[in-house]
C-alpha cells in the first residue's frame, strides 16, 4: 500500500485509513463497587485524511481523523463513542493520538512508531498532570472517575488491526485498570 494520498506523503497513517470492523472485542470495566464487569462488544473504526499541518515553520506533521464506535454484543446498544486524530511526525519518527469521549474526558497520548517483521506498531501513552502527553478531564470526572494515565498498543499488520488499551483511573474509591481490547478488519478504503 502507498504511503501517499491525495499528493501527501502520510507515512505509517495511510495504513489506517478505511473502514474497519470487528466482533472480538472485550471490555473490562469498573461496575458500582470497583469490581471487574467483563462485556464482550463489536466495534467499528473509520479512518479518513485530514491532511499535512506546519507548526511554526518548523514542525510538519500529517494526521488522520477517526471515529470509534463500540457496541455490547449481547443487545447492540452503543455504550463507548469516541473521536480524534493520529498525528505523525517523519523527522522524530513521533505518533500522537488525540482522543475525545462524551464523558468529558481529552487526551494526548504520544509515543514512536516502530515496524517489525511487517508489522506496524503504533504504541502511545499519557498520564495526568503530564505538559506534553496529558490528560484534561472535566471537575465532575477529576472528583468520581479520574483518569490517571492512558497506555494503547496498536499493530496493523495488513487488513488487520489489533489493540490492547489500558485507562488507569480512580473510581468508586478505589484504583482500577480499565482495559479495552479487540481486532478488526479493514471491509473498506475511504478516503476524504
Amino acid at each position: 500500500m502507498s504511503s501517499i494520498i491525495n499528493n501527501v506523503d502520510y507515512g505509517p497513517l495511510a495504513q489506517l485509513v478505511g473502514k474497519w470492523v470487528g466482533n472480538k472485542g472485550l471490555d473490562d470495566a469498573p461496575d458500582a463497587n470497583a469490581n471487574s464487569d467483563k462485556t464482550a462488544f463489536s466495534d467499528e473504526m473509520v479512518f479518513t485524511v485530514s491532511g499535512p499541518a506546519e507548526n511554526a515553520e518548523e514542525q510538519n506533521l500529517v494526521s488522520v481523523k477517526y471515529h470509534h464506535v463500540v457496541r455490547k454484543l449481547e443487545n447492540g446498544h452503543v455504550f463507548h463513542d469516541q473521536i480524534g486524530h493520529w498525528i505523525y511526525e517523519k523527522s522524530t519518527n513521533i505518533i500522537m493520538h488525540s482522543l475525545s469521549i462524551p464523558r468529558a474526558v481529552c487526551l494526548l497520548a504520544g509515543g514512536e512508531y516502530q515496524e517489525k517483521n511487517g508489522v506496524s506498531i503504533f504504541n502511545v501513552e499519557a498520564k495526568a498532570g503530564s505538559e506534553s502527553y496529558g490528560i484534561v478531564q472535566s471537575p465532575f470526572m477529576l472528583e468520581k472517575a479520574k483518569t490517571k494515565a492512558f497506555k494503547m498498543d496498536m499493530t496493523v499488520e495488513n487488513d488487520e488491526l489489533t489493540y490492547h488499551e489500558v485507562m488507569s483511573l480512580h473510581i468508586y474509591g478505589k484504583d482500577f485498570e480499565h482495559v479495552d481490547k479487540s481486532t478488526l478488519f479493514r471491509v473498506a478504503y475511504e478516503q476524504d
